[in-house]
């Protein structure tokens, strides 16, 4: 159990865990701000074209009512919900694939040491070289 416990620990605090939960609470945010949107501008707008409003439009069926202009209104809701997170995403893949190209085209500079290790790995590849091609030479001989 104590090891269950210690998984789910790691799991939880792992970095896209976090991310998601920040993503979740400005989503849920972001939700109520396109809403409002919808209910305060959209639909009012759509509805001046319909008589009693965008959401009005309903039918009755044996008692049960069927409210094609609320299930308009969502589906124009996940339309601009679609397209805001398309744009976003849109952005920020475009800043990090600068961000990566900047990263990549900058100079990596060595420590000594690593310079200095860099160099007598280079003079041991071409001393390798030389010998290799006097033993070639050798055989032919």
């Amino acid at each position: 159990m104590h090891k269950l416990l210690e998984e789910f620990k790691a799991f939880v605090m792992r970095g896209n865990i976090v991310d998601m939960a920040i993503g979740v609470i400005i989503g849920g945010a972001f939700s109520g701000l396109v809403t409002s949107l919808l209910d305060n501008i959209i639909s009012p707008i759509l509805g001046f074209f319909s008589f009693g409003g965008i959401n009005g439009l309903s039918l009755t069926l044996w008692h049960a009512e069927l409210r094609f202009g609320a299930f308009f209104m969502d589906v124009v809701n996940f339309l601009v919900m679609a397209l805001v997170v398309f744009v976003i995403m849109k952005f920020v893949n475009a800043v990090m694939d600068k961000f990566r190209k900047h990263e990549e085209s900058a100079p990596v500079e060595l420590s000594k040491e690593e310079a200095l290790l860099t160099e007598i790995r280079d003079l041991l590849k071409s001393q390798n070289v030389v010998q290799a091609d006097a033993e070639s030479k050798q055989n032919k001989e």
